[in-house]
């Protein structure tokens, strides 16, 4: 795997710079845009709605009838900005989908009382399971929410989920507290991409016609973006180097996930709307340990999110979980160390953001013991 001539200042012996013709350093010059059709897919939602009291606004709007769970309603309701979504994909085996993506925030709408409106939007990484709920501001606790999520089970057919992704530190409380009185695992993770898709989506599409949007308010509960801390001692690689791959190498890595018993995790990039070609460059960080098995399982509990350049600081950063950061490594800076880290970051953001972390036995090796396909995405406008 190709790498930049970097040192972490843990690191004693220097890095090797491995070059073949596939794998290119990115200190040349390379084109980096993929070819991206559309990186937020146009996601086409099922026409199956349900309008409840909760999502009530200053001007009232009627609700037609004749709504079901797997059914089709007329366009006008479909078209409704307060109409609230019930779906399960009727060709999806209930008991597949195992782990939810929620969140649980208030909006940029006011109710009739003149508060902000807060809504559950939930679904699944497949958007097989779309749920969207309205509630006013002075409901919000854990016992609303669990009461939801019974209510979605019941509603739809399906069973507890096993596991919750939730993006927002500040609802950690009362998620967690909902999930542990119904024996279901949380999980605090920026890796909800399809949930924060479709949150963008809603943005446009619902939000902003709602009778109720106050234009250029701000989110109520901001993503944390925290000072990064030092790396626990058993997250530390002996070497690293900023790498890149052709799309078609990284395409056989998340494959190898499935096959061997690799550590890491992939995307599902035809979801995402993210389509990209087979000699694209997309940029990475390899990590080489003698220890690389444990290193890389215990790289896989962390919900590893993004990997950064940090140019101003000389170092690279690890996102995990929601609200963690950590300085994974360092580099002396100088103007090449600074122009190799400045192009890496531009790669990635040529990219839509798309990026991977490797864990190798060695910088050397074709094999990685640990992949990580990751995609830094902005937050959510909500």
């Amino acid at each position: 795997m190709a790498s930049l001539s970097f040192n972490s200042t843990r690191i004693k012996s220097p890095i090797t710079n491995f070059t073949s013709p596939t794998k290119i350093p990115l200190s040349k010059k390379q084109n980096y845009a993929p070819h991206i059709k559309n990186r937020r897919k146009i996601f086409n939602f099922p026409t199956c709605f349900s309008v409840s009291g909760s999502s009530v606004s200053s001007t009232p709007i009627q609700p037609e009838t004749g709504s079901s769970i797997n059914g089709g309603i007329d366009e006008e309701v479909d078209d409704d900005p307060t109409s609230e979504l019930s779906y399960l994909d009727p060709e999806t085996d209930p008991d597949s989908i195992t782990e939810w993506e929620v969140d649980f925030c208030s909006r940029p709408i006011l109710d009739i009382r003149g508060k902000k409106t807060w809504e559950l939007v939930v679904c699944d990484v497949s958007l097989s399971l779309q749920y969207t709920k309205y509630f006013p501001n002075n409901v919000i606790n854990s016992v609303t929410l669990k009461n939801a999520i019974i209510s979605i089970c019941d509603e739809l057919g399906l069973p507890l989920p096993e596991k919750i992704r939730f993006f927002r530190s500040q609802m950690q409380t009362i998620i967690t507290r909902a999930c542990n009185e119904l024996g279901v695992k949380p999980i605090p993770s920026k890796r909800c991409l399809s949930l924060v898709l479709w949150l963008e989506e809603r943005y446009e599409t619902v939000y902003t016609r709602h009778p109720g949007f106050q234009k250029g308010s701000k989110p109520l509960l901001a993503l944390d973006n925290p000072f990064p801390m030092e790396l626990p001692e058993n997250l530390y690689g002996e070497k690293w180097a900023f790498v890149q791959l052709p799309f078609s190498a990284v395409r056989e890595e998340v494959s190898s996930l499935e096959t061997r018993f690799a550590f890491g995790a992939s995307l599902d990039l035809d979801l995402l709307g993210i389509e990209v070609g087979e000699e694209t460059l997309i940029p990475g960080l390899a990590v080489a340990s003698s220890r690389a098995k444990p290193l890389a399982a215990w790289m896989n509990g962390l919900e590893v999110c993004s990997v950064e350049a940090d140019t101003s600081r000389g170092s690279v950063i690890l996102s995990v979980g929601i609200s963690t950061r950590y300085v994974y490594a360092t580099y002396n800076k100088t103007p090449v160390t600074t122009s190799e880290a400045e192009a890496w970051e531009a790669a990635k953001k040529a990219c839509g953001g798309l990026h991977f972390l490797a864990v190798q036995d060695d910088l050397d090796s074709d094999d990685c013991i640990g992949f990580w396909l990751l995609l830094d995405l902005p937050p959510p406008p909500v």
